[in-house]
Order: C-alpha cells, then structure tokens, then sequence
C-alpha cells in the first residue's frame, strides 16, 4: 500500500484518554468529602500481574519500584506504563509501576496535551477517563454511594471546568453518569448538556457489570435524555470490566487481538433491542473497536433478522433490517485498519471515526499523520475528510468545518 496524495486534515480524535491529575478529588469534590475521597499516594510496587478487566494481583514493597498510586476506599490502583506510554520505545511499554514525575506531561496537563496533539496533526480530542475506568466502574464498585455520586460529579466538573476549559474547544468533554440509577444518569447527562457536553461513557454490556441489559426498560431515562440533548452514548473496549479471553494462562496479547470481540456483542445487543427503534436520534460510538469486523457482522445481523424474525423474538420489535439503524445512528472508530478501510462500501463512510489513543500503547503519536497517509492511499479526498474529521463534527454537533 502507497501513501496518500491528498492533503490529510487536521484530526479529530475520538478516542484518547487522561491520567487524572493527582489533585484532581482532592480539589473538585465538595470539602466534605474530601478526606475519603480519591487520593494519591507514592508506594513501593512488589508484583503486578493483570488478571482480566481491570482487575490485578498486586502486591507492595517499601523497597520496590515506586508508583503513585490512587486509594479509594480498599482499591489501591497502580499507575502502569504501559497505560501513559508514550515517550517511551516500543519495548519499554511495560505494565509495570510508574510515577508522575516519568509519565509525558501530557498524560495528564492539558496545556501539554495541547503541545502533543499539535505535534500530531490533531486539533481536538475527547479523552476517557483512567482511574474511573472507561464507564466509571471504579464508582459503581465503590461501598459508599453518596462519596461515588459526589465522586461522578467531581470528575465531570473538573472535566468540563479545567481539564477543557482553556483549551478554546480542542479538548472536548467527556463525561460520567452515576451507572446505579438510570434517573441520576439521565439528570447528569442533561445538567453537562446545558453546559455543552455532547458524549458520556457507558458501558458495551452492562450485565457484565451487574447491571440491567438494554433489552429492558430499565435504561430508557438515559437514552432518553442522550437523545432529547444529542449525547453520543459513547462505550469504549473494556467499559464492561470483562474483556474476551480463551484460558487464564494465556498471554495478554490474545485478549488484545480479540478486544473488538466486545463492540461486536455489544453492536448485536443494541440491533435487536428495540432501543434504536424507540430512539431514533440516538448516536451510539464504539471507540477503540476497530471497523474491519463490521461488515460481516452487519451482513449477519440482516440475514437474522430476514430468516429468523419470527422465531427469534424481533419480528415485533425491529420492523427494519439492523443495518438500516446502524447506518442512521451508529459510529465505529480506529486507529490501524487497513482491512475495513477496504470495506468502506460496506461499512458506510459516514459511519467511521478515527482516533489516536493518546497515551496507551495502542497510540499512533506521534506519527499518526504519516500512518494515516499511508492506509489512507487510494481514498477520495472527500472520504479521508468524513474520517479524520468530518463525522466526528457530525456526531459530536461541533462549531467546525
């Protein structure tokens, strides 16, 4: 494959993230809270091992490799390097313990932020969180429901008030919602809404969390107010704390290769719901699935749909082939796809995001422009524009061209 001669616009990235600055609970949670809130706190690390999920075996030694590390309630969770990356050789992205003093600034200070996405031909980006985890886990796990909630709000407000305050619209505002209680959610997004928010978190398949599956009506004060504000209902690989794995032994890297594994489920879930039917100016965006999966499984979804409506339960409820609703409300997102970039016909063009995953070790920075360049050879001008730029403006109702 050659590289692309058509100019590449500037990127919006759909999906990267933030290390939470260490002040962050400490500063934006009312002062009542504060002493049981979030907090840093520097350990020496003795072992880490990744156990699926968010979850980890962790032991800590005085003498061990140091970490600021965030204490919340009985969680202690370690700052990884492999989560802040970048800046490092491809071989030192180690899950292993870091501290702020080693991460890029960019990580977590949105004046450096800014200076990283310029060095990478990106004009703005919508960041999920770290420490919350993708959808916010972290709280709905927590004991004390009054410190989470209050705990949400802070993350929003220090997200919307600091985090993208003066980055004259560049870092765009991601937001949490209390996942415990559909009406709590569905007041959160409309409050960040008024102050112009347009994407919240949510999780790819909530009963993996505990909660309610979308085939119900338990979510529908949610969507409903995703949709009355034109809140993207964005779900991130790894936002139901369980990621596809064959056996405990095997390496990390099988669940990397499988980790799209989760959006396609997710995507059958939300086809054959109804919820896209009842909603239909509801956005949803997978970030970090990748595209190449979609066509077979939108292929797959119609043929269920055409032979087994009546027998399989949707006939009443999906009067439309499923990818008629994918086309109309649903985005996908990449970062390295060469394989669905040659399915755009079938996909959709105005169906696909694009991304940098700053800083994970999955990131293209700083040279996504010239990986860019080349998978996007062969393209039209008009399509590298809807995908670096374009339906990201759309989807995300912003002031740009």
């Amino acid at each position: 494959m050659g590289t692309t001669e058509i100019p590449i616009p500037r990127f919006i990235s759909v999906d990267d993230h933030v290390v939470e600055p260490a002040h962050l609970w400490q500063t934006w949670l009312p002062e009542k809270y504060r002493d049981r809130g979030p907090r840093i706190e520097r350990r020496g690390i003795g072992s880490m091992k990744h156990v699926g999920g968010g979850h980890y075996e962790q032991t800590f030694d005085p003498d061990g490799p140091q970490a600021d590390c965030w204490v919340y309630e009985d969680l202690v969770y370690i700052n990884k390097r492999h989560v802040a990356a970048v800046g490092f050789e491809r071989d030192e992205m180690t899950m292993t313990p870091i501290t702020y003093d080693e991460m890029r600034p960019g990580c977590y200070d949105p004046v450096a932020r800014l200076a990283d996405m310029d060095l990478n031909w990106v004009e703005a980006s919508l960041a999920f969180p770290t420490f919350p985890r993708f959808c916010g886990q972290t709280f709905l796990e927590a004991r004390d429901r009054e410190l989470a909630e209050a705990c949400v709000y802070a993350y929003n407000d220090w997200m919307v008030d600091e985090w993208c305050a003066d980055s004259r619209g560049r870092l765009l505002p991601l937001c949490l919602i209390p996942l415990w209680d559909p009406q709590l959610a569905a007041a959160e997004v409309r409050r960040n809404a008024a102050r112009g928010v347009r994407a919240v978190c949510f999780s790819e398949i909530p009963p993996h969390l505990g909660l309610p599956s979308i085939h119900g009506d338990h979510w529908e004060p949610f969507f409903a107010a995703c949709e009355e504000t034109g809140t993207v209902v964005c779900m991130h690989i790894g936002s139901s704390s369980k990621m596809p794995a064959t056996s405990a032994d095997a390496p990390v890297a099988v669940a990397a290769t499988l980790s799209f594994g989760n959006a396609m489920a997710s995507l059958a879930d939300f086809l054959f719901s109804g919820v896209l039917v009842r909603h239909p100016g509801l956005r949803l965006a997978y970030s970090e699935g990748q595209i190449g999966w979609l066509p077979y499984v939108l292929e797959r979804a119609d043929d269920v749909w055409l032979e087994h409506r009546a027998w399989g339960g949707v006939r009443d409820i999906v009067p439309e082939p499923p990818s008629h609703y994918f086309h109309r409300q649903v985005y996908g997102c990449f970062f390295r796809d060469r394989h669905g970039l040659t399915s755009l016909e079938e996909i959709g063009v105005d169906n696909v995001t694009f991304e940098t995953d700053y800083p994970h070790t999955d990131s293209t920075w700083p040279e996504t422009k010239a990986v860019a360049e080349k998978m996007f050879a062969g393209l039209t001008e008009e399509q590298v524009y809807k995908i670096a730029r374009g339906n990201a403006i759309r989807m995300l109702g912003l002031d740009r061209t």
